[in-house]
């Protein structure tokens, strides 16, 4: 098991044993040991992406401790609840790609402002900017097809209606995807429900994670899935028989980074953002085949994606304020659909 995922699971089973006992650290009292001098981050980020961006931090600030926790979107968010009720958020940064959950932590008052002063060269895909929250990355998801299965790459939506994709797509589940849900609120907003419900006419299925249902295609299990960009163009590198597909309506889910509010290394945080939303670390999600906020970072012509500002223009666009409100209902209904035996 790779060191962030001992440092998560270390982490939940401390909390988990404080809150079992009564027992909490004081508001503000450091975890103590080494890891309490660390600069922390929470991320839904895969691997390939946030280690690059770890280390690259970790070169230009030699001074500052840093280590990740990754892991789904949805359990990072239960234990920062957990975290939270036991008196002491031990991450600093939070870099996933749930925008609800940032505005719901923002309204909570969980979210130090801090706008960058690189924004003015960034896209910014949120009108309500106040700098509680700002978006490190443009994740698209796509149609991502099996080649030995489907010789015709889908060119619309509408293609997952047809014959050869019955009973082999798949979908990640919203509850445990924060991508997931924001693709399938983003789809529910352009095409309703109705689409949806076809999709379930043709045995559309739920998946896990959005890394299982792109592995369950690669295998030949499902034939296609709702994938993520750089998941997908990771395995692709690795050498399986995918290929990602997008329909003129984009979906694009902005990845935000935020601060935690009363964290004691403010400043070195303030320095991970700066890093995560400069040109290096930015190189570094376009290499992965994702699409960089910066406009003056290209995108790799083998992902055939557009330009930061040319995708945003081009994305189905959704109130991301009302999605916070919705969510609970939005994954109810969804999975009443698809669960729903023909």
């Amino acid at each position: 098991m790779k060191k962030s995922m001992w440092l998560l699971a270390g982490a939940i089973a401390c909390t988990m044993l404080m809150a079992g006992c009564g027992g909490a650290p004081k508001t503000g009292a450091p975890a103590g040991g080494k890891d309490s001098q660390k600069l922390i981050v929470y991320t839904s980020m895969k691997e390939n992406l946030i280690k690059g961006i770890v280390e690259g931090f970790k070169k230009k600030y030699p001074d500052i401790q840093v280590d990740y926790q990754s892991a789904g979107a949805g359990k990072l968010m239960a234990k920062i609840a957990a975290e939270k009720q036991s008196g002491k958020i031990l991450a600093d940064v939070i870099w996933t790609s749930e925008v609800p959950d940032f505005y719901s932590m923002k309204k909570q008052g969980m979210l130090e402002v801090y706008k960058t002063p690189v924004l003015k060269e960034l896209v910014n895909p949120f009108d309500d900017y106040d700098g509680s929250f700002t978006a490190a990355r443009l994740g698209t998801l796509g149609i991502v097809i099996n080649t030995d299965k489907i010789k015709t790459p889908p060119t619309q939506w509408s293609d997952l209606l047809k014959p050869e994709y019955n009973k082999g797509f798949g979908v990640a589940n919203p509850a445990l995807s924060g991508t997931s849900y924001m693709s399938i609120a983003i789809l529910e907003k352009k095409f309703g429900w109705d689409y949806f419900e076809k999709l379930h006419g043709n045995g559309a299925r739920i998946g896990k994670g959005s890394g299982e249902v792109i592995d369950d295609t690669s295998s030949g299990e499902l034939t296609a899935s709702l994938g993520v960009d750089y998941i997908t163009n990771g395995k692709i590198a690795k050498g399986a028989h995918l290929q990602m597909c997008y329909p003129p309506e984009l979906i694009v889910v902005p990845s935000p980074v935020a601060i935690f509010k009363g964290t004691t290394k403010l400043d070195a945080s303030k320095k991970f953002v700066d890093y995560l939303l400069g040109a290096e670390a930015q190189e570094k999600i376009a290499a992965e085949g994702t699409i960089p906020v910066r406009n003056d970072v290209k995108m790799p012509e083998k992902f055939k994606l557009p330009a930061p500002k040319d995708a945003w223009a081009k994305a189905i666009k959704i109130n991301f304020s009302e999605a916070v409100d919705s969510k609970e209902a939005t994954i109810k209904k969804f999975s009443e659909i698809l669960q729903v035996k023909k």
